[in-house]
């Protein structure tokens, strides 16, 4: 297998530089991630961690929100077996921190399938909270140590990076969660403890930079959370502070002080994977992507002109999130839809995770773990809360023309969330060049999924449309994202 690590492409989607490049390929892959349990990275900014700052300033950051029930709660263990195999608790099964019913023979963690390319890769763990070690990270993995607490845990983590070849190593550090569960996240003594897990994170990164071999090192450095805290003390809900995670990442292809709003907590492991030049094969069923093959869709591009709330008052009033506004060549049929409703949900949106997941907690919107930063999505549910005319809510969005070739089989492709909670269909249409639609695939029942779908091309045939028609009378929602169509 080669060592050569791969290039990344930075935050605007473009490789890096020839030169730069080059000289990391010359260089052997290794890896660092550090996982901060239940670090809440609103608290960051207020937190003294000059060293996880200057990781920030020097590389990518992104957060992104975790699931909730019925998925999985916000708990250790569903967040760190996501982030080790990069699948999401409804494939990996781990959904509690019993760990019963635990798939990781399906879904093993990263160093075991790297283990597994290749024995002679050095891989290491070392964690405080024991479930790190024993049951999340595999018994492939060379070797598993624990500390008795953080400082603990750092100590050995310094020593083995200094003295050994680690290849690919996974550091944990527990304190934190101990201090947003007495205190909560406004305590003073939260931010004493976020402090103190980045002056034990500088120690590790300082073990890394002193190697006698580290000129001729590539290193990949990850920092992450399994869940957050609320504001009075503990997780495993729903609400913001809980579910938001993040993703600091440094080394090749991310661009210094860029954020990001597409990558996920489950995009961590394919990532480390690709630093050693693992492919992910499509038989393993990852949710996640490696971050530099990531590339924005046409629904990312509506960000910067989402708009504030309308009718969603519970919603902050400065956050932006929502528009009716389709992207460059989609379309919106809303001749069917009847007027009146909530403004924010009249037909299809786009619409972020923050604004729409948190119009309305409870009610399962927070399992739209696989859509990307913006998203399609139809819901009858929250339209109608507010008075409208009669009818059923009926709304179809159109996507561009996608080039294809006639006489092939065409492949459509989509991230999806399907969700009933009462009368509600979805139906996907394809029609070629113009002509009459024709059923691609229905939806009645429940589907989280992200979706490859075959179609023949008739000969002759030079682009096909896609019809997402969702109706639905006060049940609960469709989303839609990362559409492609492929010939």
């Amino acid at each position: 297998m080669p060592l050569a690590a791969a290039a990344h492409a930075d935050a605007a989607g473009k490789k890096e530089g020839s030169s730069s490049a080059a000289a990391a390929s010359a260089k052997r892959p290794k890896s660092l991630v550090i996982g901060i349990d239940g670090a809440t990275f609103a608290k960051f900014e207020k937190a003294k961690m000059p060293k996880v700052k200057g990781l920030m300033a020097a590389g990518m950051t992104a957060t992104s929100n975790l699931y909730a029930n019925p998925m999985a709660p916000t708990s250790s263990g569903p967040g760190w077996s996501t982030i080790a195999t990069g699948a999401w608790p409804d494939k990996h099964k781990v959904i509690d921190n019993s760990f019963a019913g635990a798939r990781y023979d399906l879904f093993p963690d990263y160093a075991t399938r790297l283990e597994s390319v290749n024995s002679a890769y050095n891989t290491l763990v070392v964690g405080t909270w024991s479930p790190i070690r024993d049951t999340v990270f595999g018994p492939a993995v060379d070797t598993r140590l624990g500390g008795v607490n953080d400082a603990d845990t750092t100590t050995t983590a310094v020593s083995k990076l200094k003295t050994t070849d680690a290849d690919a190593t996974f550091v944990h550090l527990d304190e934190v969660d101990g201090a947003g569960h007495s205190y909560g996240t406004e305590h003073r003594a939260y931010l004493t403890a976020l402090a103190t897990a980045d002056t034990q994170i500088g120690h590790i990164l300082d073990a890394v930079t002193s190697r006698a071999s580290y000129a001729n090192e590539d290193w990949q450095i990850l920092i992450t959370a399994d869940h957050g805290h609320t504001p009075g003390g503990g997780h495993g809900g729903n609400q913001p502070g809980e579910r938001q995670t993040f993703v600091i990442a440094k080394g090749t292809g991310f661009t210094p002080g860029s954020v990001r709003h597409d990558v996920k907590i489950t995009d961590i492991a394919p990532t480390v994977l690709s630093h050693f030049g693992v492919t992910p094969a499509p038989a393993w069923q990852l949710d996640g992507k490696a971050i530099g093959t990531l590339a924005p869709d046409a629904f990312d591009a509506l960000r910067p002109s989402l708009n504030t709330r309308v009718d969603e008052l519970a919603l902050p009033s400065t956050l932006k999130g929502w528009t009716t506004t389709a992207p460059a060549g989609w379309t919106i049929d809303n001749s069917a839809m009847p007027s009146g409703g909530v403004t924010e949900w009249r037909g299809w949106s786009f619409a972020t995770d923050e604004f729409w997941t948190n119009a309305e907690l409870g009610q399962g919107r927070e399992t739209n773990v696989r859509a990307r930063d913006v998203f399609a999505v139809a819901d009858s549910d929250e339209w109608g809360d507010k008075a409208h005319g009669a009818g059923q809510f009926d709304s179809t969005l159109v996507s561009p023309a996608y080039a294809v070739t006639g006489g092939t089989t065409a492949t459509v492709s989509y991230a999806t969330n399907y969700k009933v909670d009462g009368p509600q269909t979805g139906d996907v249409y394809v029609s070629f060049d113009g002509g009459t639609p024709q059923l691609l695939q229905s939806y009645r029942a429940n589907v989280n999924t992200f979706e490859k779908l075959t179609v023949a091309v008739p000969a002759g045939a030079t682009t096909a449309q896609l019809r997402f028609r969702y109706t639905g009378t006060n049940s609960a929602f469709w989303t839609v994202d990362q559409v492609n169509v492929s010939s």
